[in-house]
């Protein structure tokens, strides 16, 4: 009895832990309302942080880990997919698979390298470097609310991040960026 009464703790927090959003805890319903959803910017970009999404951790196969953004694009068109990492080797990010992005019937999948070095970028701090990995493009025909799907074993909630420190690594996920490709 007393047995389980000290594991009950640990299955109840193997449960709740993958609900637990990458940046905050939510619920479907605030993935509805107006202030969670990512504007699109004047200059056409789209930038969609790790710690503002919803996200899903698969504790048992973690490449389905998940996160998900509602995105309004006011400006349709092509658009270059680059995924922003920060990283301590800049010759290899480490990613032991493939990242998956889909939008719309568009999807992605990529094995991301480092395509563009960001110097001095205030999104990473020292040793960390930031990395910049083309994915491809996707077409929106008609300005819209949208959902985007990013899968990736990099999708790490917060909460879980902070329970487990073995998870830091020289790589971490940080966004996915939108940026209109220009005729």
């Amino acid at each position: 009895m007393k047995m389980r009464r000290r594991i009950l703790p640990y299955i109840i927090g193997l449960f709740i832990i993958p609900v637990w959003s990458c940046g905050h805890l939510g619920s479907t319903k605030d993935l509805q309302d107006a202030e969670n959803r990512i504007l699109q910017q004047k200059d056409g970009t789209i930038s969609l942080i790790l710690d503002k999404a919803a996200c899903y951790n698969d504790a048992v196969n973690p490449s389905n880990n998940t996160a998900d953004w509602d995105i309004v694009i006011s400006k349709p068109g092509r658009f270059k997919v680059w995924l922003s990492s920060a990283t301590k080797d800049t010759s290899d990010l480490n990613y032991p698979n493939s990242v998956r992005i889909s939008l719309l019937d568009d999807q992605l999948e990529v094995n991301p390298a480092c395509d563009k070095i960001v110097r001095n970028s205030s999104d990473v701090h020292y040793p960390y470097f930031r990395a910049d990995s083309y994915m491809g493009s996707i077409y929106v025909s008609e300005p819209g609310e949208y959902n985007i799907q990013l899968i990736s074993e990099k999708v790490i909630a917060k909460t879980a991040e902070s329970l487990n420190t073995s998870l830091a690594d020289d790589t971490k996920l940080m966004s996915v960026i939108l940026t209109p490709i220009t005729r």
